[in-house]
């Protein structure tokens, strides 16, 4: 009968990893701290409108002539002006740090676990539209925490583990909405520059290496993908006036919406010590 200690010796053999017989483990609850940086991938935000208030985003804002009220376009940055011409300023991100706490159990080669993962982050990430009128519209997001529900697998031997490990995630993220257009009524999170902190669900993925130093420390290098979705909390609703040449109340005189079009999507490289009781 192959268990599955024979079942994971055999694939650390054909992986090339040697099973050490010294009799330590990764049995055991550990504890570290980690340092790293994430990048957003932002590069196809753009902001979508919902014109009949039918809760389906996808419609094209037209002109009382019938053109499209956005034609000038979208950046994926924070405008500089009420014109897509002289540019958006880019997204930007710092050092994040943080801590873990987590119990892993070995059978044979392979190894099973449990982690909590909270850091401190500082990721910006902005996404403009901009109209004929002309105006700008600008979402911005900015995450500054996040914590980690992750389990994770993997093989490895009494000195090297490599893994891949997933499982929830929750973000506390900053949003705020301005734009130059003084003539609408803008409703919903963060508008005119007022910060609004939201608690946002996701998950993480990612792998990694672990290496033991010596006694209870070890080092681990890991990238960590995370995806936090606050689209529908980013939603702004543009109302009247009512003049006859307004773009955002001819479909429905009870205004548009309008939302960013991404996820918060980040991309995580980060180094980690942590010690095992």
């Amino acid at each position: 009968m192959l268990t599955i200690e024979r079942a994971t010796m055999c694939v650390a053999m054909m992986l090339g990893i040697a099973i050490s017989a010294n009799g330590q483990t990764w049995t055991g609850a550990y504890a570290g701290g980690s340092v790293g940086r994430g990048v957003t991938r932002g590069s196809s935000e753009t902001v979508r409108f919902d014109t009949n208030l039918d809760g389906s985003f996808g419609d094209t804002v037209r002109t009382a002539a019938g053109a499209d009220a956005f034609s000038p376009g979208f950046c994926t940055g924070l405008a500089v002006s009420r014109t897509p011409g002289d540019g958006c300023t880019d997204d930007d991100s710092e050092i994040d740090f943080g801590g873990q706490f987590g119990y892993d159990r070995q059978l044979g080669a392979l190894v099973v676990g449990g982690l909590v993962d909270i850091s401190r982050a500082d990721i910006v990430d902005h996404v403009t539209a901009f109209s004929t009128t002309p105006a700008f519209y600008a979402f911005t997001r900015e995450l500054n925490m996040v914590a980690g529900f992750r389990g994770r697998v993997g093989v490895g031997n009494s000195r090297v583990l490599f893994y891949g490990t997933g499982g929830a995630a929750r973000g506390s993220v900053e949003q705020t909405f301005t734009t130059s257009n003084a003539v609408n009524t803008f409703v919903g999170v963060g508008v005119n520059g007022n910060v609004d902190d939201q608690g946002v669900w996701g998950y993480q993925a990612g792998g990694g290496v672990e290496a033991r130093l010596g006694g209870r420390w070890s080092v681990v290098g890991e990238y960590l993908f995370t995806d936090l979705d606050n689209r529908d909390d980013s939603t702004i609703s543009v109302q009247g006036p009512a003049p006859a040449t307004n773009a955002f109340i001819l479909a429905n005189a009870g205004g548009t919406l309008m939302q960013r079009s991404g996820k918060f999507e980040i991309h995580g490289a980060r180094f980690s010590m942590r010690f095992r009781f």
